[in-house]
């Protein structure tokens, strides 16, 4: 299912740089938009994961690049590796201070974990195990690859539209699109953008959530680490764009507005009654 997301995904992506080049260029932009297409869909399978982790900054944590954090970080992800029997992921480190973590890669071989500041600071060894295990779910599932050529693919879009509001309206020959095709881009690409932020399945952070509840053995972990994300985003939002936020564990904005309309995230509340349940129905059977 995943695969077949991510080639709609591509598939869009070459639909739209085609649509744009016409309305931008007419033949000739046509022909530049096919050219666009092969390269960003080349540049989304193999190059995604690591805008998204330039997007953010990201420093690599490694025994010889931020040791302090590789010796608290790396036995908790290595353990959890081994039990959902996927190879050990790049680890990186984000300098925000909000807290939150996403993990990104085109498949379990080439994954890659990232934490905030934020959230080494505030989480306690177990609650992080929590957040280590809900993340490399999504790296077992195979959703990282969608995830971050979704993002690339929004990312294009919002560019798309810029280029459309500065190049669109054309005058000057009497090629089809020029003005109108601007104008659509103008108008449909917020719009584009939001539905495929829409289309990244909200029931992957619940099997997400149920992942990190398997293999820890605990749901309070994660239940008492959302607690705290869903407070500590809110008092320290994450400069972080509409294009990556459905990567986060956690939707990184706080409040209302256009915010929400990008959120791919099911409630927090939700996602805690749960991994409540798991927890009943763990206790009705051991009592069986």
């Amino acid at each position: 299912m995943n695969a077949l997301k991510t080639t709609l995904l591509l598939g869009l992506l070459s639909g739209l740089l085609l649509f744009a080049g016409e309305a931008m260029g007419g033949t000739t932009g046509l022909e530049y938009g096919l050219v666009a297409a092969i390269g960003m869909n080349a540049f989304s399978y193999f190059f995604s994961d690591k805008l998204s982790l330039m997007t953010y900054s990201a420093q690599p944590v490694t025994p010889q690049e931020r040791p302090e954090i590789y010796a608290r970080v790396a036995p908790i992800v290595q353990g959890l590796a081994q039990r959902m029997n996927i190879p050990m992921p790049k680890l990186w480190l984000i300098p925000d201070a909000s807290p939150n973590a996403f993990a990104t890669g085109r498949n379990p071989n080439h994954a890659s974990v990232a934490f905030t500041e934020g959230i080494l600071s505030l989480m306690t060894d177990r609650e992080l195990e929590g957040v280590v295990a809900h993340e490399l779910g999504h790296v077992q599932h195979r959703d990282i690859l969608t995830s971050s050529v979704a993002a690339t693919l929004a990312s294009a879009i919002t560019f798309l539209a810029r280029m459309a509001f500065w190049f669109g309206p054309r005058r000057d020959d009497d090629e089809e699109g020029g003005a109108w095709g601007g104008i659509l881009m103008m108008i449909l690409a917020p719009i584009a953008a939001m539905l495929i932020q829409m289309a990244i399945s909200r029931s992957r952070e619940f099997d997400a959530d149920a992942a990190s509840a398997k293999y820890t053995g605990n749901p309070d972990e994660l239940i008492s680490a959302l607690a705290k994300l869903e407070n500590g985003v809110a008092r320290v939002p994450m400069d972080a764009t509409p294009a990556t936020a459905h990567l986060f564990i956690l939707n990184p904005f706080s409040g209302g507005g256009i915010a929400k309309l990008f959120s791919t995230h099911p409630s927090t509340e939700e996602r805690i009654a749960r991994l409540q349940a798991m927890k009943s129905d763990a206790y009705r059977t051991m009592r069986r």
